[in-house]
């Protein structure tokens, strides 16, 4: 009997502490952090049938400022992929700042605002989750607001 009460006792304390290294790990101060992204990168790989069509992907690592358009915040890096011909395209992308990273996931509707969703994060931001709203600047799509709306 002995034998199979040692493996329960040590399940039971390796359990234990899993749940306190868990609870350890805090989330992410709510907030709003808002960036203005200069997209100077932005780079269209046709993939699918000349010219813009379902598959092409849109990939970046754009520089942002902060919220006035001055001072240099970090980056913006990632890829989307067109699924719907000149109306949207579904992304993942990632914000580093000096304290750490946010990741995103959603929907980019051409020449629309959208909204997506914050999927996690590093640094600072570890366990982030809320939604990042994108706002067009510029007609051309030179310039790109994105507020980062944490809970």
């Amino acid at each position: 009997m002995r034998p199979k009460a040692v493996p329960s006792v040590v399940m039971a304390v390796a359990a234990c502490g899993v749940a306190v290294a868990t609870s350890a790990v805090a989330a992410a101060e709510p907030g709003t952090i808002t960036v203005i992204e200069h997209a100077t990168t932005d780079t269209v790989v046709d993939l699918g049938a000349t010219g813009d069509s379902v598959g092409d992907l849109l990939t970046f690592s754009n520089e942002v400022f902060d919220a006035a358009d001055g001072q240099p915040m970090g980056k913006s890096t990632g890829v989307c992929t067109r699924t719907v011909v000149g109306a949207e395209w579904d992304c993942g992308w990632t914000l580093s700042l000096a304290d750490g990273q946010i990741t995103v996931q959603g929907p980019f509707f051409d020449g629309t605002d959208s909204v997506l969703a914050i999927t996690g994060g590093t640094g600072r931001y570890v366990a982030a989750r809320g939604e990042m709203g994108l706002a067009h600047i510029t007609p051309d799509g030179s310039k790109y607001q994105f507020s980062y709306r944490l809970v």
